[in-house]
């Protein structure tokens, strides 16, 4: 059997991981192993995993199939880097990641950021997996972004997972990321924005309904058979944890029948 090696976050050793058959249906628990949220920019994922890791646990558990939260964003990961170049360009150094204007230098970044998040759920697994629901966050844009995306997401993670998509049209996207924009807190998962003209060089373009088809189904990447649900927020559900509820509550039914049929 392949065997690959991750570093465990909080030792100097190798913890080394074998290539597992596991599926979602393997997972003796009544909870998801792993849920991928995608959609476009400001569609409404921070506030479903906001909403779900200020909930009960046994409540989140019955009512959501979702366990102990792990978080894994690729956000943090892009910050970093816009941070660095800061950095090396205050030094008087060469911006190694982004131009001024903090586009990146090459498509290619988005990739590694999947890339990092691949390595944070293989750490997870060396840890310990059990009673624990992974929700795996990111946005892509494109011709062919989320396809693409899905691709470079690690095989590991897509026979774990369901995906849980947030359908939102592009202006929908945009009027609310001007909304939630906070100068102060442009770091922050929830409250980071990009301007207009950056939304629509990365993100006007959107490959979903390529991929998809329906509120519910199954989709094959990389010889995988990955169930998926679709969470309507246009009009909005998510500006309330009231109006979330039911929602949310019903796409991710939806996506456990599929995942345990």
């Amino acid at each position: 059997m392949a065997l690959r090696l991750a570093f465990e976050s909080r030792t100097d050793y190798i913890v080394i991981i074998k290539d597992s058959k596991a599926t979602l249906r393997d997972n003796p628990m009544d909870i998801f192993h792993t849920i991928i949220i995608t959609a476009r920019p400001a569609a409404g994922k921070s506030e479903v995993i906001d909403f779900l890791k200020k909930l009960d646990p046994a409540t989140r558990k019955r009512d959501f199939h979702v366990g102990e939260i792990v978080e894994i964003d690729d956000f943090p990961y892009i910050w970093e880097k816009f941070e660095e170049d800061k950095i090396l360009e205050q030094s008087g150094r060469e911006r190694l990641w982004t131009d001024k204007k903090l586009y990146f230098k090459e498509e290619w970044a988005w990739d590694f950021f999947l890339m990092k998040m691949n390595v944070a759920f293989e750490k997870h697994l060396a840890l310990g997996d059990a009673g624990k629901t992974v929700l795996f966050e990111f946005a892509r844009g494109g011709k062919d972004g989320i396809g693409h995306a899905l691709d470079v997401v690690s095989p590991e993670v897509l026979k774990r997972a369901g995906i849980l998509y947030l359908q939102v049209s592009y202006e929908e996207s945009v009027r609310k990321n001007r909304r939630r924009f906070r100068p102060e807190l442009a770091h922050s998962i929830l409250y980071h924005s990009l301007p207009d003209e950056k939304m629509e060089f990365y993100y006007k373009e959107n490959d979903w309904a390529h991929l998809a088809t329906g509120l519910e189904g199954t989709l094959q990447r990389q010889g995988v058979t990955i169930p998926y649900s679709v969470l309507v927020n246009e009009p909005e559900v998510t500006d309330t944890p009231e109006h979330l509820s039911q929602p949310l509550r019903d796409a991710l039914n939806r996506l456990w029948r599929l995942a345990r049929s």
